[in-house]
Parts: structure tokens; C-alpha cells; sequence
């Protein structure tokens, strides 16, 4: 019997414009996807259907972005009829920051596919716009903070065959929260509530995956029951996902700086995670700045 991992799937990427939909797609051809650029949405059971993809078990993906119109209820229809016909299909949406996006348009000279009179113009109405798929995407990627080499890895890690053994895949990243808060979580825990190792002298220039550090939180009041109740919140929390065809979950670790105790409790609940047969990646935005 096929897998929900192994069936043969349509990944539908979408988003801002000037938010990385051109680099994932190229990840995506990395990866072996066939990927077909700038489809209108009246077209993709066409195209599913001429790739042949249930007998070619052929993972294709779609870039579907403003310059179709994304006409919502349109693009619905196309899925709902993708799941009648046992195809899957999967979400991801790009996002950035308006300054970001901003930024990215001067640095290149290119102009808005939009065409508005000015690029934040531009950017208010794409996102009016995009709303409608965002709210309904299986994964969020904020590229406001991610290079080009950054933003790889997180497809990679999402979206490769040997990315993981079930259908779930989970992605755990520490942060500092004065560095902003990662706006692409589906859960987010808060771990300053634990002792600071910054105001230890000897441990201020280590980070959470060096031995002292990662001792030095685990054993200090709370911690190991925070990450007990946390294991127990996710071993009840991802099958009620899987059951909803969720594939990827996003779950946010946060700190002060993202150097000390966010990187060591990602780290704890990562393995609590293997242990129930589950391969966490582990990303530490924050631990070197």
C-alpha cells in the first residue's frame, strides 16, 4: 500500500512576489519535481492529468502566483477536484516582510508584477490578494530572514524524499525574541521563564548545544517538567494533525537572545520527538548572533 510520504503529490507554491517562489521552485527541480511556472489555475487538472500523475508517480509542482489573477474560489474548485481523483496536493506560501520585499525590488531595479504606482501600493494589493491561500496553506516560509543558501535547507528539509520516514514532518527552531519573532509557526513556546546561562561567566560564550549549557538549563527548576508536558502536548497533537492531512508542523522555541535556552530545549524535545519515531530537524536561528 502507498504512503501518504510516497503518493504521488502536486505542491502548489504560491505568495509574495519578491519572496522566494523562484528559488524554492529551483530547490524544487533540485529535488526532482516537475515544476511548471506561472500556470493559471483553470489549467492545473489539465496538467495533472497530461503528466500522467498517479501511473508516472510523479511529484509535481505548480508556482501559481499574482500575475494568474489567483482567482480563490477558482484555485478551491481545482483542488477539491485533485482530492476526488485521490491526488494530493500541499500548500506552501512565501512570505516577507514589506520592508524586506521593498528592499529586494531596489536592489534588483525590477518592477512589481502588479504594476501599481508604487511598490508598497503594489505590495498591499498582492497581499489582499494572496490572503485567501495563506490562510489555507500547509506550510509558511518567511523568507524575511533567510539568504538564498538559508532558504535551500528549509525546502530541502521540507520538502526531500529523505527528509523523513512518516507523512509529519516537524521543524523545531530556537530564536531570540528580540531578534523577532518567526511569523511561520504553528506552535510557539516561550522558555524565558528559565534561568538566564548569560549571567553565568563561565557559560555566557558557550551556546545551547555545548554540554555545560545544555546541563545547566535542563537542570534548572522546571525545565525538565516544561519539556515533559510539551512531549506529552505533541504526542496528542500530531496524530490529531495527520489526521487532518496536515504534513508539516512548524514549532517555534524562543528566548532572549536564541543562544542559550531555546537552543538546549529544542534540542530535549527533538530527541523526545525521535524517540517516538518521529526525525525532527533542528534549526537554531539565532545561536551565533
Amino acid at each position: 500500500m502507498t504512503s501518504t510520504h510516497d503518493a504521488p503529490h502536486v505542491l502548489i507554491v504560491t505568495g509574495m512576489s519578491g519572496a522566494g517562489r523562484s528559488s524554492a521552485a529551483d530547490v524544487l527541480e533540485d529535488l526532482e519535481y516537475v515544476v511548471i511556472d506561472n500556470l493559471p489555475p483553470s489549467l492545473l487538472g489539465a496538467v495533472v492529468k497530461a503528466h500522467d500523475i498517479p501511473e508516472q508517480h510523479t511529484h509535481l509542482a505548480v508556482v501559481i502566483d499574482s500575475r494568474s489573477g489567483l482567482p480563490f474560489e477558482e484555485i478551491r474548485e481545482s483542488l477539491n477536484a485533485l482530492g476526488r481523483d485521490n491526488i494530493l496536493t500541499r500548500i506552501v506560501f512565501l512570505d516577507a516582510d514589506d520592508d524586506v520585499i521593498i528592499k529586494r525590488y531596489e536592489e534588483n531595479r525590477r518592477p512589481h508584477p502588479l504594476g501599481h504606482d508604487t511598490i508598497a501600493e503594489s505590495i498591499a494589493a498582492e497581499r489582499e490578494m494572496t490572503e485567501p491561500l495563506r490562510e489555507i496553506a500547509d506550510v509558511v516560509i518567511d523568507t524575511s530572514n533567510l539568504n538564498v543558501h538559508e532558504l535551500r535547507q528549509r525546502m530541502t528539509t521540507l520538502f526531500s524524499e529523505d527528509a523523513a520516514p512518516r507523512p509529519m514532518r516537524v521543524s523545531i527552531r530556537s530564536f531570540g525574541f528580540k531578534h523577532g519573532t518567526p511569523r511561520d509557526l504553528d506552535l510557539l513556546f516561550d522558555v524565558r521563564f528559565l534561568p538566564n546561562p548569560h549571567w553565568e561567566p563561565d557559560l555566557r560564550d558557550q551556546v545551547g548545544t555545548d554540554p555545560d549549557v545544555r546541563s545547566y538549563v535542563m537542570e534548572s527548576e522546571g525545565a525538565s517538567e516544561f519539556v515533559e508536558r510539551v512531549d506529552e502536548l505533541l504526542e496528542f497533537l500530531i496524530p490529531k494533525f495527520e489526521g487532518e492531512a496536515k504534513s508539516y508542523l512548524s514549532i517555534g522555541i524562543g528566548c532572549t537572545g536564541g543562544h542559550h535556552r531555546s537552543v538546549a530545549i529544542a534540542e530535549e524535545i527533538a530527541q523526545r520527538l525521535q524517540a517516538h519515531g518521529i526525525r525532527a530537524a533542528v534549526q537554531h536561528r539565532d545561536i551565533h548572533r
